[in-house]
This record gives C-alpha cells, sequence and structure tokens, in this order.
C-alpha cells in the first residue's frame, strides 16, 4: 500500500526531533495523531510566526523516546490526554479508567450487570461466589515495597521508622475481603470480619487498631455506618458510576497530579533513595495510603491499575488529594536537595 508522502510540517517536525538524537516515522506521526497524544497538524505552528510550536516539538520527542517496536506507552498516554484537556482527550481518559477498573471482572468472565443488587440470600451468595471467582488464579504478592526496604535495611544495618499499618496490603486475607467489597460493597462484609482480616496482619502500634475499632463501635452506638462513607461502599459498580459522572476538567487533574506524583516517587526511588530520604517519605501518612497501595507505577496494566486507584482515591476520598500535593512538594524538594555526600548528580 503507497503511503501519503510526508508534509512539509511533518519533515521539520522530524528534523527538529532529529537534532534532539531522537528518530520519527511518519507511521508513528500518524498513530500519535490517531491516539490524541500529539495534536493535528494544522495545530504544530506558531500562527504568528509560522514556526513550529515548542511544545509540539517536546511532545513528539518524548514520544519518540518512550516508544518501543511492539510496545504501548502504557499509561504515559493518560497523561497526555490529561494535560491536553480537551473534550476529546477527557472522553478517551474516562473510557481507559473505566476500562481498566473493570480488568479483574473481564478476567474472570464477569460484567457488572451479573452483579446483583438488593440484600436476599441469592443476591448475597451470588455476589459471594462472584468475589471467588475474581480470586482465582490470582498471583499472591509475598511482601510489598515497604517489606523489602525493611528486608535490606535490616540486612545492612540500617533503622527505618517502624511500621505503623499491616505486613502487607495485599496480604491474601485483605485481599479475600477486598473481593467481596468489589462485588457487594461494604454491606456484605461485616465490621467484625474486616477487623480479623487487618488484625491478623497488623504491625502498627496496637493501640492504633484498638482506636478504630472503638470508632466503629461508637458510630454503631449513634447509629453511624462510618463504612457507607467509603468509596467502596456500594462495590465496584459505584466505583465506575464515579469515573462516568466525574467532572471532565476534575478527572483531567486528578491524572495529571496522580501520574506526576507516581513519576517523581519513582525518580526518587531509583535515583536517589538513602536512609534519611526513605526516612522523610516513610514517615508520611502517604506512605501507607498512597506508596505502598498504587504510588509505584510500571508501564503496563499493573501501572494503568495503580494510576486508576490513585485517581479515585484523588476524587473520592475526603482530604486525600491534598495530602497528595503536600506529599508532591516534600517529594520535589527531596529531588532538588544535594545527595548526602555533596556529589552533584
Amino acid at each position: 500500500m503507497t503511503r501519503t508522502p510526508p508534509t512539509a510540517a511533518e519533515l521539520a517536525l522530524a528534523t527538529e526531533v532529529n537534532r534532539l538524537g531522537l528518530t520519527i516515522t511518519p507511521h508513528q506521526l500518524e498513530r500519535w495523531r490517531a491516539k490524541r497524544w500529539l495534536a493535528p497538524t494544522d495545530q504544530w505552528t506558531d500562527l504568528a510566526t509560522s514556526a513550529l510550536r515548542p511544545d509540539i516539538v517536546h511532545r513528539a520527542a518524548w514520544l519518540a523516546a518512550l516508544s518501543r517496536p511492539g510496545r504501548g506507552i502504557s499509561w504515559i498516554g493518560w497523561t497526555f490526554w490529561a494535560i491536553d484537556d480537551t473534550e476529546q482527550t477527557a472522553a478517551l481518559l474516562r473510557q481507559a479508567l473505566i476500562r481498566t477498573i473493570q480488568l479483574p471482572l473481564r478476567q474472570a468472565g464477569i460484567t457488572l450487570a451479573q452483579i446483583p443488587h438488593g440484600d436476599s440470600d441469592t443476591a448475597f451468595e451470588t455476589r459471594q461466589n462472584l468475589a471467588e471467582r475474581l480470586l482465582r488464579g490470582r498471583r499472591a504478592i509475598g511482601r510489598d515495597l515497604d517489606g523489602l526496604l525493611r528486608t535490606h535495611a535490616g540486612t545492612a544495618g540500617i533503622t527505618l521508622p517502624e511500621p505503623r499499618t499491616v505486613s502487607n496490603p495485599f496480604d491474601a486475607s485483605l485481599i479475600r475481603i477486598g473481593a467481596r467489597l468489589l462485588t457487594g460493597g461494604t454491606a456484605d462484609v461485616s465490621p467484625e470480619e474486616l477487623t480479623d482480616a487487618w488484625r491478623s496482619v497488623w504491625t502498627g502500634p496496637p493501640e492504633q487498631l484498638d482506636r478504630i475499632t472503638a470508632a466503629h463501635l461508637a458510630a454503631d452506638q449513634t447509629g453511624t455506618d462510618l463504612h457507607a462513607i467509603s468509596p467502596l461502599a456500594h462495590g465496584l459498580p459505584d466505583l465506575v458510576r464515579a469515573l462516568e459522572q466525574a467532572d471532565a476538567r476534575l478527572l483531567c487533574e486528578a491524572v495529571r497530579v496522580c501520574t506526576k506524583a507516581s513519576s517523581t516517587l519513582t525518580k526518587l526511588l531509583l535515583e536517589r533513595a538513602d536512609p534519611k530520604m526513605l526516612t522523610v517519605l516513610m514517615n508520611d501518612v502517604m506512605w501507607d495510603q498512597w506508596v505502598r497501595v498504587g504510588g509505584i507505577a510500571p508501564a503496563g496494566r499493573l501501572g494503568e491499575a495503580a494510576i486508576t486507584l490513585s485517581t479515585l482515591q484523588y476524587l473520592l476520598v475526603p482530604g486525600w488529594a491534598g495530602d497528595l500535593h503536600h506529599y508532591q512538594d516534600r517529594m520535589d524538594r527531596l529531588l532538588t536537595a544535594p545527595p548526602p555526600d555533596g556529589r552533584p548528580m
């Protein structure tokens, strides 16, 4: 099949990117435009000077650096949609997030329509069975980032802050409860079951878990259901609905913030990891609320799931967005601080 010869604008963009030591082809440009990662050609130049816009050159260079034969760029493509923040890119972003959050269902051969509503025994049993299907074939995670760091630190004789919560947020007992929350919400999991699951892997101060239990007991006496205000109060269907109904601008903002935070965290851990830096990160509440359960976002499905989880927390959990902004400021300061030994980075 004969391809259309590259336009003057495409040749000019390829030349500018080549000056940066990267190569792009007309086929790549066509794909990036189709994916809405790169603006249409008629938007590449400055109207006053007819010169290529620097941000277009910068975007094309990033795409060239990220592109690998046979591999997608994963959630980084979401970042471009969130930055552009148009009606079209917000719609693409919304679709990607909804598709990602429903992946566990698709892998188990389940659809949202199969999850019954109501509190009848039949509906409850069906949801329990669906939760079991979600768990089939799932690979257990033996230790999370926190545990790995503590193991290596102990071997090296380095002291890190004491654990504050559970030994592993991906422990089988918590995942089993989580599957039931996804299919049935908090109504399908009793407070006692939830507390027992947490207690089985709790390594933080015992009094902290006792305070959480006491708060739920006190709420029950006043007729307040603390579980009802959880983002998982009504399970996965409500999370999908939240993404469907989220304001487009706020959705793009959430993804911009969450992808930037994950990129900063990864850069910190890869390039600046030392006991002092880790202590600062681990002493913040966001270490347990974000870093351990989705802060690291590798390329691929795991990373997409992490960004989706972070986005939902940003949108739905009161105070979480502010805490992440605070943590981003802290990470930025750590990233720009001189290294402990005084060597230039």
